[in-house]
């Protein structure tokens, strides 16, 4: 991977990460107004997939919707969610990380996980697509 090429889209990976992770915290919030805590998680869990499906596979990684990527998407987020449990539990567990900072741990250690998936779903790998 070359850095000097794949800036770019690592920058959007995070503008719409930062996109997508507002948008559910307060559909979640809004949710909370009419449903009790845990739908509200569940409906604005679910709606950050799709969203983050939306977000990469147009804006990060400017490729096109296809059923196969919108089935194996949520892959991505297993997988990321697992490895973020492991360092969530070993930054607590054998070092001492205070569990209120401990995620953000986590995020940042499976953050390369989660770009190299979502890039190997939803662009194959390749690089994306180049607009002008």
């Amino acid at each position: 991977m070359n850095l000097r090429t794949s800036l770019p889209t690592i920058l959007r990976f995070l503008a719409g990460g930062a996109l997508n992770t507002g948008s559910t915290f307060v559909l979640y919030w809004l949710l909370l107004l009419v449903v009790e805590f845990r739908v509200a998680y569940a409906i604005s869990f679910v709606a950050g997939i799709l969203l983050s499906y939306v977000i990469n596979t147009k804006f990060v990684f400017r490729t096109d919707h296809s059923l196969r990527k919108i089935i194996l998407f949520p892959l991505v987020y297993l997988a990321s969610y697992l490895a973020g449990a492991v360092v969530l539990d070993l930054s607590v567990s054998r070092f001492g990380v205070d569990a209120r900072i401990a995620p953000f741990i986590s995020i940042c250690a499976t953050l390369p996980l989660t770009y190299l998936l979502s890039k190997l779903v939803l662009a194959g790998g390749r690089s994306p697509l180049r607009r002008n």
